[in-house]
């Protein structure tokens, strides 16, 4: 998805979204329906995964997580970071990729509009919520090794 879709979805529901000058260590932050993205990040394919993350945060948390050495505020980040896999990268999509005749993890990344660092955070999520393959439709997406394989009818 991108990073102007996600603008508009977060214009929909009310977010303001910025652009701002912040630290590198900063990427986006959320709070009372205004997103701040560092306006340093050099590409759009990296701004969408880390407002598709804030967005997360407006869908799925609540209160101020900033502290993460407490366990409820880590499991919302990570509550947040799901929401932001599940709507870049769906199950679906790897079914799909694998039709348009997509070979590698880079391949993958690019088709999906996504940098790769995020679509291995998301394969790791997967694992961590499916084990090593999961079922979709006719197919059995497995992630590790990365690969579809497609079921007879």
């Amino acid at each position: 998805m991108m990073y102007e879709q996600l603008l508009a979805e977060a214009a929909h529901h009310s977010i303001d979204t910025y652009e701002m000058p912040f630290s590198p260590r900063i990427k986006g932050l959320y709070n009372n329906h205004s997103i701040a993205i560092n306006k340093f990040i050099p590409t759009n394919i990296e701004k969408a995964c880390i407002l598709a993350e804030e967005l997360g945060h407006y869908f799925t948390t609540s209160g101020n997580i900033l502290d993460q050495t407490k366990i409820e505020n880590r499991q919302q980040e990570n509550r947040a970071r799901t929401w932001a896999y599940e709507k870049l990268v769906p199950l679906s999509a790897f079914v799909h990729a694998h039709k348009q005749g997509i070979k590698n993890r880079y391949e993958l990344a690019d088709f999906l509009g996504v940098t790769e660092s995020f679509l291995d955070s998301a394969i790791s999520r997967y694992i961590e919520k499916y084990g090593l393959s999961v079922t979709v439709g006719n197919s059995t997406v497995i992630f590790e090794p990365l690969g579809v394989l497609e079921l007879f009818e």
